[in-house]
């Protein structure tokens, strides 16, 4: 016998709530270290810089929020948050790829392989795992959840990751890029 949804859902209800407000609090932090950087750094700096490592790492913060008060609501049937989880998966995936396109055409910083393993390659892992498990969600719930899970917690671990390098980037006035090796 199957267990219901919203049983299934509610093993959950702990880790969601936990994620969800670990990307909203970081997501807000975000705000304050880019409103502390002043006027004169923004105009010093390149704009491609921001919409390339600090844009995407709120909104990594912002699906992996959105994913968890989806999974979060009183859903009767599976089907609908999946759909959603598909929908914001497929767009986290398409906006790595506009970003990774972006990367490529900086002309004030050519990124590394770190960089690109970081803003590139496992946000891409991260949104797979999002999709996969969206896909799976109405079938197989209890394993499908799991890969929604690692997926969330995989965007808030880039997250901080990708915004401790743009905080010491900022700090130490972009010696290096964004990831010097000394991060």
């Amino acid at each position: 016998m199957h267990e219901s949804v919203p049983s299934i859902l509610s093993a959950w209800s702990s880790f969601y709530v936990i994620t969800g407000s670990s990307a909203a609090a970081l997501t807000g932090l975000m705000f304050v270290v880019i409103s502390l950087v002043t006027g004169e750094e923004r105009v010093r700096k390149n704009p491609d810089g921001i919409s390339t490592f600090s844009t995407p790492t709120v909104a990594h913060f912002c699906a992996a929020f959105l994913v968890s008060a989806i999974l979060n609501a009183p859903w009767r049937s599976l089907g609908p948050p999946a759909t959603l989880l598909a929908i914001i998966a497929l767009y986290g995936i398409a906006y790595v790829l506009r970003v990774t396109h972006r990367t490529r055409r900086l002309e004030t910083y050519v990124p590394d392989a770190e960089d690109l393993t970081w803003f590139s390659a496992l946000p891409l892992v991260a949104y797979g795992a999002i999709f996969a498990g969206a896909i799976a969600l109405p079938a197989l719930a209890v394993n499908a959840l799991f890969a929604v899970g690692g997926g969330v917690v995989l965007l808030i671990l880039i997250g901080i990751r990708n915004a401790w390098d743009v905080v010491t980037f900022l700090a130490t006035g972009g010696a290096g890029g964004p990831t010097d090796g000394t991060a």
